[in-house]
């Protein structure tokens, strides 16, 4: 009896579990059996492997060959494990010493010349293996790069299965081949403009910064032309750098998404889905391989809904758990995906179908109930997690002409400034909590004595909660958004005014 045994990892969503790949090797009659729950795409891999193998020089034994993926009960998907099925294989036939592959985790798909395809997903597989206390590695030549990300650990890239074998000890004469690589996409510059930019809508660009310093969630409502997307595209750049660990979370959805890396994302990500996205494509999922959404890929950043009201109900309402868990769960019959779902919320809406209710220029042409049914499609409870709420005006003439005058305006790198200073004294109130923004503190925390307001500070919203036109949750968000505020003034505590305004950015859209 032969026995050989390496490793892999099945990934599912962010996190992943290690594989041990058993190969047995029996005088039998010759065949290749693939144990485990693989899926069809890993149930090829008998067919792949052998064909590798046979034409980099190294052919399988015409025996009676079982590889066991262990654990059996955890479903695998993929084409990713080739390469550890072909290393065991042929270890267990005695063309490389067992103990050479025992610790290693081998990944890669194998083409059917013998070379070593680059795979999705490699930074967060050797992350979740070196969390579970193996170092060593075997990666494709095309991602390199993106696996060198990962610290204190041992990589060796390889370009065909001979290669591999040849590392791990086989007397085999080396040939040389060309390594698959990913394409490399065409440099697109990113232009994120300045506020400098805008003109007019000072509240607007308030907002903007406000909802940059604390981390909050924003619906900016208003007709064609008022500037909101231009302002949804200037928030990333208000944001400050990722640390370390947001910085690994943001490469390792890229990785998943096929994007190829060459290094650490360090700036916040923008995902702007269009309005026909379903909720799949929204928050992630996928009939085999769970793949992450726009929500999930804006994990640190900012997730824009232009048009709002134009995606379907369903849809938006997909975004109602992660925006208050932080997490993307992803239910299947036979596992759980999770991704995580901590990213800025910025929606746009025009106020009627026709865009122009409220306008003094150009007169509306929806109903009373057109108008209603329109933005209904912005659910109640939805809402109720978006901390500001802002109409945003069209620009008038007066304003492009104080512009012109020279009139004083906000620049981005001056409203960073203000943003980056703010976080800093939020930071050092909340370093002995879990949290890192106003916008992911619990309201509780912000109600517990040592933190309570005065009854007259908090009297606005203490009468709009009595009125019913506050919830407990809404209560909450404005009192965020006014330590937010307070921050922002370097003040250590909201004051009435910072409620007050608070206030009016959550139900400037009601009023």
């Amino acid at each position: 009896m032969m026995v050989a045994r390496t490793l892999s990892v099945a990934l599912l969503g962010m996190s992943g579990a290690v594989v041990e790949v058993e190969a047995h090797i029996a005088d039998a009659i010759p065949g290749f059996q693939l144990i485990g729950l693989p899926d069809a795409a890993l149930s090829d891999a008998k067919d792949r492997v052998r064909a590798a193998a046979a034409n980099d020089g190294c052919p399988l034994p015409a025996k009676k060959i079982v590889v066991n993926l262990s654990p059996a009960a955890l479903p695998k998907q993929g084409s990713t494990y080739d390469l550890a099925i072909a290393v065991a294989v042929l270890s267990a036939e005695g063309l490389v010493a067992a103990e050479a592959i025992a610790s290693v985790v081998h990944l890669g798909e194998l083409s059917l010349d013998g070379r070593v395809r680059p795979m999705q997903g490699v930074l967060p597989a050797i992350v979740a293996a070196r969390a579970a206390g193996y170092t060593r590695f075997v990666v494709p030549r095309g991602n390199e790069a993106e696996a060198m990300l990962v610290p204190d650990v041992e990589i060796t890239t390889v370009s065909s299965l001979r290669d591999t074998l040849i590392r791990h000890g086989a007397e085999l004469d080396p040939e040389p081949v060309e390594p698959i690589t990913l394409p490399v996409p065409d440099a697109v510059p990113v232009d994120s403009g300045d506020l400098a930019d805008v003109v007019g809508n000072p509240d607007a660009v308030e907002a903007l910064v406000v909802a940059a310093a604390g981390g909050h969630h924003l619906l900016m409502l208003g007709p064609p032309g008022a500037g909101k997307t231009m302002l949804a595209h200037r928030l990333p750049a208000l944001l400050p750098d990722l640390d370390p660990e947001q910085s690994l979370v943001v490469t390792s959805l890229s990785s998943l998404a096929g994007q190829p890396l060459t290094g650490l994302i360090t700036r916040p990500p923008i995902e702007s889905p269009h309005h026909t996205s379903s909720a799949a494509a929204l928050v992630g999922g996928g009939s085999r391989v769970i793949r992450p959404g726009a929500a999930a890929r804006a994990a640190h950043g900012v997730l824009f809904l232009d048009e709002a009201p134009e995606f379907p109900t369903s849809v938006l309402d997909s975004l109602r758990q992660p925006l208050e868990s932080g997490t993307i769960s992803i239910h299947r019959a036979n596992a759980v995906a999770h991704f995580p779902g901590r990213f800025q919320l910025v929606l746009a809406a025009n106020p009627c179908p026709c865009g122009q209710y409220g306008t003094s220029d150009i007169p509306c042409t929806c109903t009373p109930i057109g108008r209603r049914r329109y933005l209904a499609r912005l659910s109640g409870p939805l809402l109720d997690r978006v901390d500001l709420q802002l109409r945003v005006n069209r620009v008038t003439s007066s304003a492009v002409r104080l512009r012109g005058e020279g009139a004083a305006h906000t620049t981005t790198a001056i409203a960073r400034s203000r943003v980056v200073a703010a976080r800093a004294v939020a930071r050092e109130r909340l370093s002995a909590t879990p949290w890192k923004t106003n916008a992911e503190v619990p309201g509780a925390w912000f109600r517990a004595p040592a933190r309570r307001l005065a009854p007259a500070v908090t009297a606005p919203i203490d009468r709009a909660l009595e009125r019913g036109t506050l919830t407990m949750r809404g209560y909450d968000r404005v009192l965020r958004v006014a330590w937010t505020l307070a921050d922002l003034d370097a003040a250590s505590a909201p004051t009435a005014e910072h409620l007050g305004w608070a206030l009016y950015l959550r139900k400037s859209v009601a009023a």
